[in-house]
């Protein structure tokens, strides 16, 4: 019994359940306060959020020792700081911002024309205009705007300074219109883009690894009032071991709602948070102001495969020996299951948003998904196959 006990205690250090989150320690640690002096390049506290002035670190940037002194810091501030920084100025060409958003505006009105849009993870529909991928929509709309854009060295530096070098660009613009709601409090990308049954199939470790792998920021391309409702954020929450999991906890959400903050921005300002950190974007309570951000959402170069693999063509050729092996009986389903985790892709993501939408959450169907229900339902290997392609073809840009 008392092996069976320690056995279970070790199971508990490493796979954690929803309703055992311990909330009291969130509580305790986003009661913390962000000392200025922890961070000399700072600038400034604004309600717990570091400030950077980047007029003041522009001398910085041409030399590899400042350089690495200012990325240092900026680690120190998404990890194990407050979880949140404010680039202010980062972007001092408002010509070029208001070209990009321009762009941004023709996109969103040919979506409406035509229908095209994805719609949106947490809002409702109407209530914001997004355009997925829109790094690539703005590259091939207007390369010297997107080089103007893109060239900017504290997107370069912050990104650099979270994940290394070699790492991958995206973004998504949001615009949350008059009158559009705040989110629930949330994490991102990628254990955040899961459900809680899902998390709970993850090692503690790679909750703690999923932080690591992304850097969540955005560019205002208008000014952001606070009616306008600028990103509500929770300081230190990044630092809640469970955070993925308990964040659909309702006394997690009470606990953000009483406690978060929420700073104004300034047009080519930036904000760069852990993507463990809770955080939702706000509430629009202006009249007029349709509050225009980018978000963008930086990957490690390190999240791939070591070797290229042909997925589909080997799900084609699995596809008859797993239907052949359940019907005759030398397959249980759990071993049916293993031999298509290892042969098809079980991950959603990348994906063309625009095309391939969420189903029933934050995450669109996967291919190892495609083809378990295709067993489940007795596809034609012919059936499976057009499946296949109608999928693939939605994931192309």
């Amino acid at each position: 019994m008392l092996i069976r006990n320690g056995m279970e205690e070790r199971a508990a250090r490493h796979y954690r359940r929803e309703a055992e989150c311990d909330v009291a320690a969130l509580e305790a640690l986003t009661t913390r306060e962000t000392q200025l002096a922890d961070y000399p390049l700072a600038a400034a506290v604004e309600k717990n959020v570091l400030i950077y002035d980047c007029a003041r670190l522009e001398a910085m940037l041409g030399k590899a020792e400042e350089r690495r002194l200012v990325m240092a810091e900026w680690v120190e501030a998404l990890s194990a700081g407050p979880g949140v920084v404010v680039l202010k100025g980062a972007e001092r060409d408002h010509a070029m911002i208001d070209r990009a958003s321009d762009l941004f505006r023709a996109m969103i009105a040919e979506q409406n024309r035509t229908g095209s849009g994805g719609g949106d993870h947490f809002a409702k529909p109407g209530a914001n205009d997004r355009v997925w991928n829109a790094l690539e929509k703005h590259c091939l709309a207007d390369p010297e705007n997107f080089a103007r854009y893109y060239g900017n060295p504290y997107l370069d530096l912050i990104s650099e300074a979270w994940l290394g070098p070699n790492y991958q660009m995206t973004a998504q613009l949001n615009v949350v219109n008059p009158g559009g709601e705040a989110q629930a409090p949330h994490r991102d990308y990628h254990l955040g883009f899961a459900s809680a049954a899902a998390i709970e199939r993850y090692p503690l470790h790679v909750h703690l690894l999923s932080p690591a792998l992304t850097l969540q920021g955005a560019i205002a391309h208008v000014d952001a009032p606070m009616e306008t409702g600028p990103t509500l954020l929770l300081p230190f929450s990044q630092l809640w071991p469970e955070g993925y999991l308990g964040m659909g906890r309702e006394d997690v959400r009470a606990h953000f709602a009483a406690h978060h903050v929420q700073l104004p921005l300034e047009k080519g300002d930036m904000l760069f948070f852990s993507p463990a950190l809770l955080h939702a974007a706000g509430a629009n309570r202006s009249l007029d102001v349709k509050r225009m951000v980018n978000l963008f959402q930086v990957s490690s170069a390190f999240g791939r495969a070591m070797e290229t693999v042909d997925r589909a063509r080997m799900v084609m050729a699995l596809y008859p020996a797993l239907l052949t092996g359940r019907t005759e009986g030398w397959l249980t389903p759990a071993q049916s299951a293993a031999a298509l985790a290892a042969a098809a892709e079980g991950y959603s993501f990348p994906t063309n948003l625009d095309r391939d939408p969420p189903v029933g959450g934050m995450a669109p169907r996967s291919q190892a998904s495609l083809v378990g229900e295709a067993l489940e339902a007795g596809y034609t290997v012919e059936a499976l196959g057009a499946s296949l392609d109608r999928q693939a073809e939605k994931k192309l840009s």
